[in-house]
């Protein structure tokens, strides 16, 4: 029994590292992709920006689906979309032959996101759900943080099509695992029906949300464009909950929010995300930018806060299994907000032994953090939403990582184009971001703190 849950464990590490990888993956290769087709950087950044859009409109959906059809038999075919769509993109002809298979690409790494947790915490007993939640938690993570670099090393050895064959391997022996060992599971709901307008109405609301604020900084935040399709995407989201509140079987079951841990651990997993993406923006800016470092040796330093937080994960996971969330999280949040206010210190004259404090203890807070909380995300759901409990997770994760993006852009921008043109306002600009990154932590750590579980 040992032997097979750890091969599912294998099954959806696989898939959660994949879909997190090809999240941040191209972004070291935009320059060579945008070289070799002739198109400039702001065409080619579609290649990114489409895969998150359709990643973060669909999470909910085909968390929905999991619970209404079976976690495994989505999951798989999410597996399938995945590796066809990955051949696609590694023979894309042109840039919008690319733009194309990434949107389609995104649609198969949808699916292993939003089933994933709901996989492993129906096949997991309570008392390991925590460690087993911890390794899940870790290998999204290493694969969000771990792409830029991995995908440089690739581009520079193989060429940037290899960022994309690199998934049909260890996607196909992925997928063998799934089937062979991921347990049929029969939907708790069968008689229910998957609610389609809702789920359309929530799609268009959430991906305007995010577009607004991936490309506020371009357009200008105070623009008509930005401001206009802000409001229309409140409206969307807002006749959405007013939808699901009326129909028998509702996509998004908001009752899930009236438990006082769930809506806490959700709340709180945006709020670490956009304190995580102030990091993965800025500090590229201080080394590349600031200290005159190269990619190379930036992307070596980077590595430090993924590393300390692969190693912290399974530990807080496997302790939360006996002693719960309710201290682990916090404490988690609290590490992680000082670890900012380390980073927003950092000047011309700081060491690089000071960055990779500042990155490990960012680390120390992040792994501490996140296993716990996503443990008690997901056992607050009762059994027959845990697909819908795991998109949920997966779209907060998506949500915090964009606000963390525009936030600390937003910072930066302005308190650069309001200082003197000196050598030293590239420095107060990051630095003025982090420390507003550093209070949300500490927010976040209050929000936390009120789980009561």
């Amino acid at each position: 029994m040992k032997h097979r849950t750890g091969l599912i464990l294998a099954a959806v590490g696989t898939g959660t590292f994949m879909s997190a990888l090809d999240s941040s993956v191209v972004n070291a290769t935009l320059p060579v992709i945008s070289e070799a087709f002739g198109n400039d950087i702001a065409t080619i950044e579609w290649v990114v920006t489409t895969y998150l859009l359709v990643v973060s409109g669909l999470l909910l959906s085909f968390g929905r689906l999991g619970d209404l059809r079976g976690h495994k038999r989505v999951y798989v075919l999410g597996f399938g979309i995945f590796i066809i769509a990955s051949l696609l993109c590694g023979l894309a002809p042109s840039a919008g032959a690319l733009v194309a298979a990434r949107a389609v690409q995104a649609v198969g790494g949808a699916t292993l996101f939003a089933n994933s947790a709901a996989i492993l915490t129906t096949n997991f007993p309570p008392e390991r759900r925590g460690r087993t939640l911890g390794l899940q938690a870790m290998m999204t993570y290493l694969g969000l943080t771990t792409g830029p670099s991995l995908g440089g090393l690739l581009t520079s050895w193989l060429g940037w099509r290899s960022i994309f064959y690199i998934n049909l391997p260890i996607g196909l022996l992925a997928l063998a695992l799934s089937l062979r060992f991921i347990p049929d599971d029969r939907p708790a709901r069968q008689a229910e029906h998957f609610d389609l307008p809702g789920a359309a109405v929530f799609i268009a609301g959430l991906t305007m949300l995010l577009l607004v604020l991936n490309q506020g900084h371009v357009w200008g935040w105070l623009s008509p464009q930005a401001i206009g399709l802000f409001m229309i995407a409140l409206a969307l989201l807002s006749v959405f909950v007013v939808m699901e509140r009326r129909v028998a079987a509702p996509m998004l079951d908001l009752s899930l929010f009236g438990r006082r841990l769930f809506s806490v651990a959700t709340a709180s997993a945006v709020l670490n995300y956009v304190c995580l993406y102030s990091i993965t923006f800025l500090l590229p800016f201080y080394l590349i930018q600031g200290r005159g470092l190269g990619s190379a040796q930036t992307g070596l330093i980077l590595t430090a806060q993924p590393l300390v937080m692969a190693v912290a994960a399974p530990i807080s996971g496997a302790l939360s299994d006996r002693v719960g969330s309710r201290v682990l999280s916090p404490l988690g949040m609290l590490i992680l907000a000082f670890g900012l206010a380390l980073l927003a210190r950092l000047d011309a004259a700081s060491s690089i032994g000071q960055v990779i404090v500042g990155l490990a203890v960012a680390g120390l807070g992040t792994g501490i953090f996140i296993s716990p909380n996503t443990s008690a995300l997901m056992g607050a759901a009762p059994r027959g939403r845990q697909g819908i409990a795991s998109g949920i997770l997966a779209t907060a994760r998506n949500a915090g990582m964009a606000l963390g993006v525009g936030l600390a852009g937003a910072i930066y921008s302005s308190v650069l184009a309001a200082a003197p043109a000196t050598d030293t306002a590239l420095f107060t600009a990051i630095g003025a971001a982090f420390l507003v990154a550093s209070a949300v932590g500490f927010v976040g750590t209050g929000v936390s703190a009120i789980r009561g579980a």
